[in-house]
């Protein structure tokens, strides 16, 4: 079953659809839980299961470098991917390795107010990211 959601993305970034992309981009948007390469690779599987890792990783470093996904680190430098891209931080619970996504307005002006303000000597700042570790009191809904 195509995607609509997929194929529209994918169009609108003037990337090629395949059948491939399409169906990384659906588990994607689908898993909603910031999932690692190889929770693609495994939930894929079930439905392509000729599709190997490693087109897994080359379609979501295309994914990356074209604004359709960002890379979010675990406090074990495991990477996932986010298909989120307005602006918003992660909450990070180690302990089960889940990801939250957090959207706070007042968050966003707090920083930004901060780092326009911050002068670093031969650095300029392009944009930050927040990640906030500790323990959910119960786990967030993926």
């Amino acid at each position: 079953m195509v995607n609509k959601t997929a194929v529209r993305i994918l169009t609108e970034k003037g990337l090629r659809v395949t059948p491939q992309r399409t169906a990384v981009l659906d588990v994607t948007l689908n898993l909603n839980n910031h999932p690692s390469a190889e929770n693609i690779s495994e939930y894929l599987r079930l439905n392509y299961p000729h599709v190997p890792i490693g087109t897994v990783y080359k379609i979501l470093e295309a994914f990356v470098a074209n604004g359709i996904l960002s890379r979010v680190k675990t406090e074990n430098r495991q990477i996932r991917y986010d298909p989120v891209m307005e602006k918003h931080y992660h909450l990070y619970n180690p302990d089960s390795d889940q990801i939250a996504d957090l959207f706070d307005a007042d968050l966003n002006k707090i920083l930004e107010n901060y780092f326009q303000k911050k002068i670093i000597p031969g650095f300029t700042i392009k944009d930050f990211y927040l990640q906030v570790v500790g323990n959910f009191s119960e786990e967030p809904a993926s």
